[in-house]
């Protein structure tokens, strides 16, 4: 039970502080399963920034216009469905980042 909160505090963080709490989280526990969760996290948060920046530029070529709206829908609802998952106690790996961890 324990760990499912944490997992669900990681997931959630992407809302308030994306980055700060799964590091914390990170660092302050042992089980590898939430370790693995929030360096997901983190990447995720790291690779959408990189991703609608990017985006943001390429709306001069104005293909960045459905790429920013594709990418800041994504980045709305991924964490919410690592929420559900996490409730569930079913593993999820994030979209993109999921495997290289």
């Amino acid at each position: 039970m324990e760990n499912k909160g944490l997992k669900v505090l990681v997931h959630a963080s992407a809302f308030f502080m994306p980055f700060l709490v799964p590091f914390i989280i990170y660092l302050v526990i042992d089980d590898l399963e939430v370790k693995r969760m929030a360096i997901q996290a983190v990447l995720f948060q790291l690779v959408m920034g990189a991703l609608l920046t990017i985006s943001l530029i390429l709306i001069i070529v104005i293909i960045g216009i459905p790429l920013v709206i594709a990418f800041g829908i994504m980045w709305f609802i991924v964490p919410i469905i690592a929420i559900v998952k996490a409730l569930n106690d079913e593993t999820y790996n994030y979209p993109i980042v999921g495997r290289w961890i």
